[in-house]
């Protein structure tokens, strides 16, 4: 058998194509070049951290006795990731850049090269399990919930389930980072990465002008009756809930609470304001081929890092829910995504409108 690994050069992959090479597979190491240093408003003279990604995976890769490979999908991954990015922020919503590359550049593009290259599988590193029950691929939680990244796989189909594995699915961390670093890994202890690989500053308006070649437009600040209280500097700027950077003096503290897109308002208000009980999802992805047609109970996340939250969803089409919570739920953000558990088990998932 012949698997293809996806390796960012990070120790999570590096230690997920040692396992598979244990298990008796032909492995293919290869790292993915998504953007240029020009794309993340880097100079073109600096060192990019992606390259030294890159050397991070050839050097376990050779280690390892697999092949390398760098395959440049940089023009898909603006096409795509990059281009959903900007135009998010600038119809006013927050979206997911790592959903958007999990799902148009791991899982559909290396996923394609994996299938030319003759490879069986496609392997990552990331933390969740897949499980076969009744003759249907299942998509469940890491072990490790600290470490779960299902929130991030929603979008997976039964055909890619079926030649996907993730071998670090039933591991803790400590683990692999101990595993690695008895195996010599160059990077068994280097840090995870913690922003959006095209934005390494977290500045993210910056980057929207970099690829638009237009400044933000500046406007207001307005409370929920319409009232100016002040100029901001542009919508890319701000996200719901956000607080700090308004430079906004009030006697009580102020959050967004929602950016219209078409006036370039940006309506701040008290932190009540913020909590709401429903939701309305599209573009939905169910992991199962029989999916729930009446209303049912079951547990959604709206944000990586928030724990599960009781509700009941209602299909109101092919791709496209109705969330109503059991509590109150803080910046119910659109563009972000909603994904339903059962338990352990991913029931599928979509982007918030």
């Amino acid at each position: 058998m012949k698997a293809l690994i996806a390796m960012s050069g990070g120790v999570d992959s590096s230690l997920a194509a040692k396992l598979m090479i244990e298990r008796g597979f032909e492995c293919i190491g290869c790292t993915m070049k998504l953007y240029q240093n020009e794309d993340a408003g880097i100079e073109r003279s600096r060192t990019c951290c992606s390259l030294d990604d890159v050397e991070d995976a050839r050097s376990v890769s050779y280690k390892l006795g697999m092949p390398f490979y760098v395959f440049n999908f940089t023009q898909d991954f603006k096409n795509t990731v990059i281009r959903n990015f900007i135009e998010g922020y600038e119809k006013g919503v927050t979206p997911n850049p790592c959903i958007d590359c999990n799902r148009y550049m791991k899982f559909d593009k290396l996923y394609e090269r994996a299938k030319a290259l003759g490879c069986d599988y496609i392997v990552t590193g990331h933390y969740a399990r897949i499980e076969k029950q009744n003759g249907e691929y299942v998509l469940k939680k890491a072990l490790d919930e600290t470490k779960d990244q299902t929130y991030v796989l929603y979008s997976l189909t039964q055909e890619q389930l079926a030649h996907i594995q993730f071998p670090l699915g039933e591991m803790k961390k400590t683990q692999v980072r101990a595993l690695a670093e008895q195996s010599g890994f160059i990077n068994a202890n280097k840090p995870d990465s913690q922003d959006i690989c095209f934005v390494p500053d977290g500045d993210y308006a910056r980057v929207i002008e970099l690829h638009t070649g237009k400044k933000s437009m500046q406007g207001n600040f307005v409370d929920a009756q319409g009232n100016i209280l002040g100029r901001h500097k542009g919508i890319a700027h701000y996200t719901l809930g956000q607080r700090k950077g308004l430079g906004i003096s009030s006697t009580e503290p102020l959050y967004v609470c929602k950016i219209c897109s078409q006036s370039g308002d940006v309506v701040l208000g008290g932190g009540k304001e913020l909590f709401g009980n429903e939701a309305n999802v599209c573009d939905f992805n169910w992991i199962s081929p029989s999916s729930p047609k009446d209303t049912f109970r079951c547990k959604v996340k709206i944000r990586y890092r928030q724990p599960e939250q009781w509700a009941s969803v209602t299909p109101t089409g092919d791709s496209t829910v109705h969330i109503t919570f059991d509590d109150p739920q803080r910046a119910i953000t659109p563009g972000q995504a909603a994904v339903l558990y059962d338990g352990d088990t991913v029931l599928g998932g979509g982007t918030i409108k």
